[in-house]
């Protein structure tokens, strides 16, 4: 691993050293984060101050030094340290590591799944499970990342509106920094979601209604609490950051490279978005090569936004007018980022995909029966989408294909039924 500090020899007059004898101790930083960029128009904006969306409503994104990251650690070295997303750190908002806000969150496995993929005709088929993770859900890294420069920034308090597991895992992470969480999530969100906000001893509110209403009432109360952040999706710009180093993860699982495809589910559109700024970074970096990967946006038919206005040839989306799934983390009807989703897919020659729930819940069970594991509905529409992009030609079967599992099956009980049969004490099984 490349120390923090590194001792070199110098000429007179350089800055950011400490002097010892005929040597100057020059301190590698800890992020080489340089400004906040704005996603529709490219302004620069201050990354040391407390950000929401940019002047023209849009999200900031975070952007780095790239050139100095390059100096500052390889491919190599990574190997060496801890296995947490924090091994990424020089490409991450936090400057300070005092500030990091940590359980552990990353390097979930990238695993094989051969019996799904004989079945679906994918014999290269790998999931990454984000079931594994602090919280059950990818929300984790999100949280891990955003709640660690809040803090950094002085910021006393984080306000969300949430289908379920992103506020639970901002609850959590919250409570471990010290600052209080504000969360508004529909009645409909997943139950244990609500207790696990709950037990983290947030400030929780149950709306009646989709999780556009409840952003408007953390708006609002926001506006009238001094230290509150809003932390809705995409209108704080590090929980794009935490999510990215799903990318990064999955290269340097695969020997720092890209599948040939990769899928994911797609509701307010943060990881897709995320991963395709983790490829754009590593190709600048040089860490990896060739084509980028085609990326697909996965939804369900219920609410399927990105897939019409992907199947129009639009750039933005229209909120379908009553959108209803079973996958409920991907019930977003109108996303603020939605023309960065679809320009992922369009800059990579992925597409969009829509799957019914009940195939969906298909796929879950029948993933849970070949390789033994239990996957959230929005992952398992994944599954599904691989099997109908295979039926419909659009892969061929020779591709390295990666779905992503978001999180893990046990936090949606209520998908699958379980009435086994009751024996008396006395009684036999057959």
């Amino acid at each position: 691993m490349r120390p923090d500090a590194e001792e070199v020899t110098s000429p007179p007059g350089l800055r950011g050293g400490t002097v010892r004898g005929a040597l100057i101790v020059v301190h590698a930083p800890h992020s080489t984060l340089s400004h906040l960029e704005c996603s529709r128009t490219g302004s620069r904006h201050d990354a040391d101050s407390v950000q929401g969306t940019s002047p023209d409503g849009a999200p900031l994104l975070a952007r780095y030094d790239l050139e100095r990251a390059r100096d500052l650690v390889t491919p190599a070295e990574i190997a060496a340290r801890p296995p947490d997303l924090w091994r990424y750190h020089e490409v991450l908002p936090v400057r300070d590591p005092a500030h990091v806000v940590t359980m552990g969150e990353g390097m979930t496995p990238l695993l094989p799944l051969p019996r799904a993929g004989a079945r679906l005709g994918l014999p290269r088929l790998l999931m990454k499970d984000e079931g594994l993770i602090p919280t059950g859900a990818f929300k984790a890294r999100g949280a891990a990342v955003g709640v660690s420069r809040a803090a950094e920034l002085g910021v006393r308090g984080i306000a969300m509106p949430t289908n379920g597991n992103a506020g639970a895992a901002w609850a959590c992470y919250a409570a471990r920094a010290g600052i209080d969480a504000l969360i508004a999530m529909p009645v409909d969100a997943p139950e244990i979601t609500r207790r696990e906000c709950v037990v983290s001893g947030a400030e929780l509110y149950l709306v009646d209604g989709l999780i556009g209403d409840a952003g408007r009432l953390v708006a609002d109360a926001v506006g009238r609490r001094d230290g509150y952040q809003d932390t809705s999706t995409l209108k704080e710009p590090y929980r794009i950051e935490g999510k990215k180093t799903m990318g990064y993860e999955i290269a340097e699982q695969l020997g720092w490279r890209s599948p040939d495809v990769l899928l994911y589910p797609t509701g307010g559109g943060v990881g897709i978005i995320a991963i395709h700024k983790a490829l754009q970074e590593m190709r600048e970096l040089g860490w990896i090569t060739g084509p980028m990967p085609r990326l697909v946006a996965v939804q369900a038919e219920g609410c399927a936004p990105i897939v019409d206005a992907f199947d129009a040839g639009l750039r933005e989306s229209t909120a379908p007018t009553d959108p209803r799934t079973v996958a409920f983390g991907i019930t977003v009807p109108k996303a603020l980022g939605d023309f960065l989703v679809l320009d992922a897919v369009y800059d990579t020659g992925g597409t969009a995909v829509a799957v019914s729930d009940d195939e969906l819940l298909a796929a879950e069970h029948a993933l849970a029966r070949d390789e033994g594991t239990w996957i959230c509905p929005e992952g398992a529409a994944c599954v599904a989408a691989a099997g109908r992009l295979r039926e419909s030609g659009w892969l061929d079967g020779s591709e390295e294909v990666v779905v992503l599992n978001t999180g893990s099956g046990l936090i949606y009980p209520e998908t699958v039924a379980a009435e086994p049969p009751v024996l008396a004490v006395d009684g036999r099984i057959p």
